[in-house]
């Protein structure tokens, strides 16, 4: 599924044609995703966007009377399109602005187009959200002083959003293995100091996706229909049986809260 670098690509492949757009129309085509188009959408007609950013795996489009909420879902894409461009089948959604449109594609419906009056930060989907990894709030001390007592394994422990935001499947396994951790070792049984490393994978590997326009693995395009390349550089995701990069010791896979988590039992500890 789409993943935080997966997001913010998008968020800045369309960032640039939106800003100061006023929108003309919206074209809801099917209302039923995660949760109902509500009809309020509507509102946003007419009114201009004055900024697009992302919070987690949410895309936020503020415009100057409410807040436009996208969620990508399992296997959801904006793209920017010619109005003349005819829908497909998983075309859900067309915001029209001048001279383009954003368009939502949804195969399984996994996805959310909602809109708050509000200040979004009291959205109850991003309320109690954890820190931006990439901003200065995150760091070893967050991680180590929220981990205290905790026998959850590790992976899963990042990957709750009300620890950190964003840290996806492929990315928890991808950090965990710079930063030498075994993904299920207990989150309360890690120093500091190995927390303070993490921290830095953590970062490091999702700017390094970003770069690379995320991951694609099945569904992913960005804004502009063109994949994301950083699964060339997974180093353990998807590599089970496969040689290790650093001692050459077969890749293993363990199931940790129902997801495949990928490492290396002689690197990682």
């Amino acid at each position: 599924m789409p993943e935080l670098p997966e997001v913010e690509t998008t968020c800045r492949g369309i960032r640039p044609r939106l800003v100061g757009q006023v929108i003309n129309s919206i074209v809801v085509r099917q209302p039923q995703l995660r949760w109902p188009i509500p009809r309020e959408i509507q509102t946003a007609v007419g009114q201009t966007i004055s900024s697009v950013e992302r919070r987690g795996k949410y895309l936020l489009i503020a415009t100057t009377g409410g807040t436009i909420l996208m969620h990508l879902g399992m296997s959801g894409s904006l793209r920017l399109a010619s109005p003349e461009q005819e829908p497909g089948k998983h075309d859900h959604v067309d915001i029209g602005l001048e001279g383009c449109l954003l368009r939502l594609n949804d195969p399984r419906r996994f996805g959310a187009v909602l809109w708050h009056t509000g200040p979004i930060e009291d959205h109850p989907l991003l309320l109690k959200l954890g820190p931006e990894p990439l901003e200065e709030a995150f760091d070893e001390q967050h991680l180590w002083r929220l981990s205290k007592g905790r026998r959850q394994a590790v992976k899963a422990f990042i990957m709750n959003g009300h620890i950190v935001v964003g840290v996806g499947n492929i990315y928890a396994s991808e950090a965990l293995f710079r930063a030498g951790i075994l993904p299920h070792r207990q989150a309360g049984r890690i120093s500091k100091n190995r927390y303070q490393r993490l921290s830095q994978t953590i970062r490091e590997v999702l700017q390094e996706a970003i770069a690379q326009g995320g991951t694609t693995l099945q569904d992913f395009t960005n804004s502009d229909g063109q994949p994301g390349y950083f699964a060339q550089e997974l180093l353990v995701y998807g590599r089970e049986n496969q040689a290790c990069v650093s001692c050459t010791k077969a890749i293993k896979m363990k199931v940790i809260g129902q997801r495949a988590s990928y490492y290396c039992s002689n690197c990682q500890s």
